[in-house]
């Protein structure tokens, strides 16, 4: 199991301030637990510019979505950000699918003991409660980077190829060229926070 929750108000309001925004809101599987409620209420609050809001059953079908994406193409283009709430996969999907526009999640996910379900998908989320997606351009340093790295990446890299999987892309590579694209390289000067593991909820043994 996993659950979704929102961030802190003060984490994406600023990121967001003044934005004409376009907004994708994950309906949830039968595995995560969604606030729709709590989504919808910080919506309503909202004093930007929504150009459309778009409700979608599983956010983390990459193949599903890109329908989405060309049905509302017009309305995207109009939107100076997209803001998602859905768990981290969903987030990275949409981030794949829009490589040229800013894509910023509003939701933490958070790991429950249980089963998850089963799914093919190329998206991973750590579920670490504290999501990064939003410093990183959409691409996941922990699920991404074999080491987990979250302040850059390590000396191991050789031509844009990880260290400890030479067939793999370094994760910080990535995230370098994505944030470059967008313009959004001073991201990088801030320091990502020290992983929380007190916000991993584990069951009572």
């Amino acid at each position: 199991m996993l659950a979704v929750q929102l961030k802190p108000e003060d984490e994406v309001l600023p990121r967001i301030f003044r934005k004409r925004l376009f907004i994708f809101e994950c309906l949830g599987c039968q595995e995560v637990y969604f606030p729709r409620q709590e989504v919808e209420k910080f919506i309503e609050s909202l004093e930007n510019e929504i150009t459309a809001k778009v409700a979608i059953d599983y956010l983390c079908n990459r193949d599903f979505v890109r329908e989405y994406v060309k049905a509302y193409s017009s309305q995207i283009k109009q939107a100076e950000l997209i803001l998602v709430f859905s768990c981290g996969v969903g987030a990275q999907v949409l981030c794949s699918l829009l490589e040229d526009r800013i894509v910023y999640t509003g939701c933490n996910t958070l790991y429950l003991n249980g089963f998850q379900g089963l799914s093919v998908q190329n998206f991973d989320c750590r579920q670490c409660g504290q999501c990064y997606l939003n410093l990183t351009g959409g691409i996941c340093p922990l699920a991404n980077c074999a080491k987990g790295l979250l302040n850059g990446p390590c000396g191991g890299a050789k031509d844009g190829k990880c260290e400890a999987n030479p067939e793999a892309d370094c994760a910080w590579e990535l995230i370098y060229k994505r944030l470059k694209r967008l313009g959004k390289l001073d991201l990088l000067r801030k320091s990502l926070s020290v992983r929380d593991y007190s916000l991993i909820m584990k069951s009572e043994t």
